[in-house]
C-alpha cells in the first residue's frame, strides 16, 4: 500500500481592490496605474488572516489630478512617499503567500484583476498569478438575478450592512468586499 505524503494547503481568499490614477476626461495616450492595494487574507473558514494596504507611487504620471485626489481621497503626498509598484507588488505576493500557497483572487468586478495584469506588463513583471481571479461582482448579479451588475456600496446597501469607511479607497471598500464574501460563503465558484 502506498500513501501520500503530499498535504493539500487550503485555499487562501485574497480579497481586494484596487485605486488608480484617473482624470475627469483621460487625455489621449494616458494609461491608469495602481495607486494604492487594500487586501484581506481569508481562509476557507472564512477567518481573516491577514490585512494588507499599501499606497503606490506612479511611474508614467506620478501627479494625481484633482479628480483623482476629490475621488479617493488619496493626496499627492501620501504617492509621493509610496515605493514604485514593482517593490509593492514584491510585498503583496509575499504577504498573500503567492508562490507557496494556493490562492484565489477575488474583486469586484473584473478591472482590478486587469489592472494588476497591466501594472506587470508596465513594469515587465510575471502577469500569470494575476489568472486566479474570480469576478465576484458577475457571480453576485448571476445570485441575485439582477439584470446587470451594481456597485459594491449598492450591494451593502442591499443586503442591509453598513458600508463602513470611505468609498473609493482600496482597503474600505476591500473592507465591505470581506462583509459581503462572509455573509455567501460556501455559495461563491472560487
Amino acid at each position: 500500500m502506498v500513501y501520500s505524503t503530499q498535504i493539500k494547503i487550503p485555499m487562501n481568499y485574497i480579497i481586494y481592490d484596487l485605486e488608480a490614477t484617473c482624470w475627469e476626461n483621460m487625455p489621449p495616450g494616458y494609461v491608469q496605474e495602481t495607486i494604492e492595494i487594500g487586501a484581506y487574507k481569508l481562509n476557507p473558514y472564512g477567518e481573516i488572516r491577514g490585512k494588507f494596504n499599501r499606497f503606490i507611487k506612479p511611474s508614467v504620471h506620478p501627479t494625481l489630478s484633482p479628480f483623482c485626489r476629490q475621488l479617493t481621497t488619496i493626496e499627492q503626498l501620501d504617492i509621493n512617499r509610496a515605493k514604485y509598484f514593482p517593490e509593492v507588488i514584491e510585498e503583496f505576493q509575499d504577504w498573500a503567500r503567492i508562490f507557496e500557497e494556493d490562492y484565489m483572487l477575488c474583486s469586484w468586478g473584473n478591472f482590478d484583476r486587469k489592472m494588476f495584469a497591466a501594472d506587470c506588463r508596465l513594469h515587465r513583471l510575471e502577469v500569470d498569478w494575476t489568472d486566479r481571479h474570480v469576478n465576484l461582482k458577475e457571480q453576485y448579479r448571476v445570485m441575485k438575478r439582477l439584470k446587470s451588475g451594481i456597485g459594491l456600496k449598492k450591494a451593502i446597501e442591499m443586503e442591509n450592512m453598513v458600508f463602513s469607511g470611505q468609498h473609493h479607497r482600496g482597503i474600505s471598500d476591500a473592507e465591505n468586499l470581506v462583509k459581503l464574501f462572509l455573509k455567501y460563503l460556501g455559495n461563491w465558484s472560487v
